[in-house]
């Protein structure tokens, strides 16, 4: 019993038509499906499921909603008793509410982020087969991002009135969804603020991660690529198309990845990210940076902070 990895996440633009471009031929996602109220679908050329990316027509950017998928559909209702048992409501949707995915359940992260958690999706394949498969689709488009690796959600943090709801939500997700706390950045005079968590229930370095801010919101949703030669790629091919980036290719601290970030014509902020990190296993010591270093763990070549980095998001 468990979540397995993330599913897909929703996310509301502005512009249809310049989302579809951008997801399609910047990031090389494959459409895979529309819907009547004008939601796209898309995947990445590695993934078997139907969709992990779901683009929603809307007045203002942002994300809608993150979901998992876990490995059976019973697991669904033990999640459902240990989630209201800790004193959060869940919603139980019907099968195809999530399109293409039976039963599911939704519900509110402390921070205010909805999360949904299902069991099943329809199956389409890699676009490479299974059987004596090549190693990449000759089609590929744009960056060929592979998969959807995580998503980054922004959680208010304010100590002086006793509200950290980055720590609320690792309580939570750890003791009800069994997702472990891989790396965090502690702050304030005695070091006990958790300001930063990165959490993972696959071997990768996080499936989710919280940062602090005045408001919850949604910072970036990421895309794996194999390695950093594919990062400074897929620079030059953004360069080329006038996409706006904000963090040029760079190293993290935290996980220890490669990195650009840059921007959805709407302003969702997303990331080509490279690199597996670290194997983190169940039994893996949890890494911890200091106040002082966080600029260091976010940043790891300049050691310094861009504040739009931090500041900016839907």
């Amino acid at each position: 019993m468990g979540v397995m990895k993330i599913g897909h996440v929703n996310l509301r633009v502005l512009d249809m038509a310049a989302a579809r471009n951008h997801y399609e031929n910047i990031i090389g996602l494959i459409v895979t499906d529309e819907d009547k109220d004008g939601n796209l679908y898309l995947k990445g050329w590695d993934e078997w499921d139907k969709y992990s990316v779901i683009l929603s027509p809307s007045d203002h950017a942002g994300m809608d909603h993150v979901a998992y998928k876990v490995e059976n559909d019973a697991d669904l209702d033990t999640f459902t008793k240990s989630i209201e048992a800790y004193g959060i409501r869940v919603e139980q949707l019907a099968v195809g509410t999530l399109i293409d995915c039976g039963r599911a359940i939704r519900f509110q992260l402390p921070s205010g982020h909805t999360m949904c958690l299902f069991a099943e999706k329809t199956f389409v394949g890699k676009s490479t087969g299974d059987i004596n498969p090549a190693p990449w689709p000759i089609d590929v488009k744009g960056v060929g991002a592979h998969w959807l690796d995580h998503c980054l959600l922004v959680c208010p943090l304010d100590p002086e009135n006793q509200i950290n709801t980055i720590a609320d939500n690792v309580n939570f997700i750890s003791k009800c969804l069994n997702f472990r706390l891989t790396e965090q950045a502690l702050v304030g005079p005695e070091q006990d603020i958790q300001a930063i968590a990165f959490l993972t229930v696959t071997t990768t370095p996080h499936d989710i991660a919280f940062v602090p801010g005045p408001t919850a919101g949604f910072h970036h949703a990421s895309f794996f690529l194999p390695g950093w030669g594919d990062i400074l790629k897929a620079a030059d091919l953004m360069g080329m198309n006038n996409v706006k980036m904000d963090v040029m290719p760079t190293r993290h601290g935290i996980t220890r990845g490669e990195t650009i970030y840059f921007f959805d014509p709407s302003g969702n902020r997303n990331e080509t990210f490279a690199g597996l990190g670290y194997l983190a296993t169940p039994d893996m010591p949890v890494i911890t940076w200091t106040e002082e270093e966080i600029p260091r763990g976010i940043f790891y070549h300049s050691g310094e902070l861009n504040p739009a980095f931090t500041e900016v998001y839907t």
